[in-house]
């Protein structure tokens, strides 16, 4: 009838596994079994073998069993994902490096709480031009066979609270003196170094080293 919208009539669960899945959707899912890897919950034969059959996956209905034997807070892989609103706040964010790396520099975001996992590979994050979601924030920092190091600014407090497992997590180790106030950000450094290493280190912020040395001198 004029004026009026018809019913919509939305697939069945069952037909709604059958629709096509985008980018996305094989994205998430790869970040997931990324993840499940670095806690030891797939061997990297068997990630390998999962991550292949993502990438190729048609329907949800492909890869749905991706990821059903596996404890993760959002089922991967579903047609309707629930918003998490936490991640879509961007306070939340988490990666994985498996046999590669993850870097973060320049001018970014640090959220409130930060997760990632380093397995035979490693993790570079440097905090000096970075902004932070909020006045304290926490980064998980967990390295199996691998490594990860912060890099903060003078202004930065830093709390250490890992764990060395056969590894080491130490820092910060001052290159230029710490000038904290009660206005300076709080990171809070925590996770596991097994067989690996965390470490943080605090130096100038890029373009101030001769500014703070002329400020010694006079």
């Amino acid at each position: 009838m004029d004026g009026q919208l018809e019913p919509r009539n939305d697939p069945p669960a069952a037909d709604r596994m059958h629709l096509r899945v985008s980018d996305d959707d094989r994205h998430r899912v790869a970040e997931v079994l990324r993840e499940a890897a670095g806690e030891g919950r797939l061997e990297v034969p068997e990630l390998d073998e999962r991550l292949e059959a993502a990438y190729a996956a048609k329907t949800y209905a492909d890869l749905v069993p991706l990821t059903a034997d596996l404890p993760v807070h959002r089922r991967a892989g579903t047609p309707e994902p629930v918003t998490d609103p936490v991640v879509a706040g961007r306070r939340y964010e988490r990666h994985v490096a498996v046999l590669g790396g993850f870097d973060r520099k320049g001018a970014w975001t640090v959220p409130q709480e930060l997760r990632i996992t380093a397995v035979l590979g490693g993790a570079s994050l440097d905090l000096r031009r970075a902004t932070f979601a909020a006045p304290e924030v926490v980064i998980y920092l967990n390295a199996f066979l691998g490594g990860a190091e912060v890099v903060v600014g003078p202004r930065t407090r830093v709390v250490m609270e890992g764990i060395g497992i056969l590894g080491g997590y130490d820092g910060p180790t001052d290159k230029v003196p710490a000038e904290l106030d009660d206005t300076s950000p709080t990171v809070r450094i925590r996770g596991r170094a097994v067989l690996g290493g965390v470490s943080v280190v605090r130096k100038a912020v890029p373009g101030q080293g001769p500014r703070l040395l002329r400020r010694r001198q006079d």
